[in-house]
């Protein structure tokens, strides 16, 4: 795994990888979860790459039916070097003849039966990507199932976010000073939990928001709007209008929360943020601060639970997406290490997961174990409980 803020570097890392799968013969690929992310990777690693006249090629949901073909004929075959996409790579009919290594980028938006179908085209390497790891790949990472390399610098010149809580009875004053800001010719996020109105669920919904917003709040700035559930090219339309500073405010749900890069965008209001994960929150942050200009998140919660206020006063005191990981294990537990679960009650005992210490020294002795007995003829019972794991989950040890 490699785990950076926003604008660390990841992707260059990302490519320095398959260039050096690729030159030795393999094939490579890289997944995303949004078509705009993925999208922006393929113009990305396409420009760093194209000087080696690698084949790169690209598949997505939206493609056609004879994209789809090709793509798929040229992986069975050989003759793609990279295939960069979304979940539409794990449709049956895809088949690599050589994959060496596989990339996952943003990988707490993949569930564990997802990344683990990408054990089925062979034996590739496998590397994640990430700002903020999951309790459960923390947890990983911590018992040494997964080795983590970070990048704890960014690019020069970038400022850290300022990051508030806002009672709801200064939220006129923040709409004002936000429209102070756009007329300086900044950008805007405003993110909603939902699509529309639920019954079940107390939060604004884009929809609903967008006009009430356009309507009596910002009724002299140009608002957009962006969700899931809108068609691909005119989703692509409406981020194309917010990148060339076409529209002051962006409406939308988490569908911005990875892959969307607009320098200029200087300002995230979340609404509803307790409704999120501090994944999620920290991913969302990390869709401003990208530009010469001083940057600010500003969250809205709509509870004030006593788990709401952690979540919320780690995000104003912390801007470290690994220390923002480490508080999410503490809070949620990490998941099933052997399952499927991300996050809850682990299912391996120990006084503390977070203890390092502790750790490491279990780590270290269970390496010695394995050294002098690698079948563990002499730990009968230990090798019956990894029988049972290996039956139940498919580990292989």
């Amino acid at each position: 795994m490699v785990e950076g803020d926003v604008g660390s570097g990841k992707t260059v890392v990302a490519a320095a990888a398959l260039l050096a799968t690729i030159t030795s013969g393999f094939q490579g690929l890289l997944m995303a979860p949004t078509e705009i992310l993925a999208k922006q990777h393929y113009q990305s690693l396409f420009s760093y790459l194209q000087k080696y006249g690698l084949n790169i090629i690209f598949l997505a949901g939206s493609s056609t039916g004879k994209e789809k073909e090709r793509v798929y004929e040229q992986l069975r075959q050989g003759t793609a070097d990279l295939v960069i996409g979304t979940h539409a790579l794990l449709q049956d009919k895809v088949e690599f003849k050589n994959l060496g290594l596989a990339i996952i980028d943003e990988q707490h938006r993949f569930g564990v039966k997802q990344r683990e179908i990408l054990k089925t085209f062979g034996a590739p390497h496998l590397l994640s990507l990430t700002a903020t790891p999951i309790p459960r790949t923390l947890a990983l990472t911590i018992y040494g199932d997964q080795d983590i390399s970070i990048i704890d610098e960014l690019p020069p010149g970038r400022q850290e976010i300022i990051t508030r809580v806002v009672p709801e009875k200064k939220r006129v004053d923040a709409y004002r000073w936000i429209e102070s800001q756009v007329q300086k010719g900044r950008q805007v996020f405003i993110v909603c939990p939902l699509i529309d109105d639920s019954d079940e669920v107390q939060a604004k919904a884009v929809k609903a928001e967008y006009e009430r917003l356009q309507a009596d709040v910002f009724p002299t700035l140009k608002l957009g709007l962006l969700h899931g559930r809108m068609r691909q090219k005119d989703k692509d339309a409406v981020m194309e209008a917010f990148s060339a500073n076409e529209i002051n405010v962006l409406v939308s749900t988490t569908v911005i929360e990875v892959g969307i890069d607009v320098p200029n965008a200087t300002i995230m209001l979340v609404e509803g943020a307790d409704h999120f994960g501090l994944a999620q929150l920290h991913q969302l942050r990390g869709r401003v601060g990208r530009g010469e200009h001083q940057s600010y998140c500003f969250l809205f919660p709509d509870s004030n639970s006593d788990e709401s206020k952690k979540r919320m006063k780690a995000m104003v005191e912390f801007s470290d997406g690994f220390k923002l990981a480490e508080i999410d294990l503490q809070m949620r537990g990490p998941g099933e290490v052997y399952g499927v679960r991300q996050s809850g009650v682990p299912d391996l005992k120990m006084a503390s997961i977070t203890d390092k210490s502790m750790v490491a020294k279990a780590r270290r002795v269970a390496e010695q174990i394995l050294e002098a007995d690698p079948e563990l003829v002499n730990y009968p019972l230990v090798r019956e409980r990894l029988g049972s794991l290996d039956r139940e989950f498919g580990i292989d040890y």
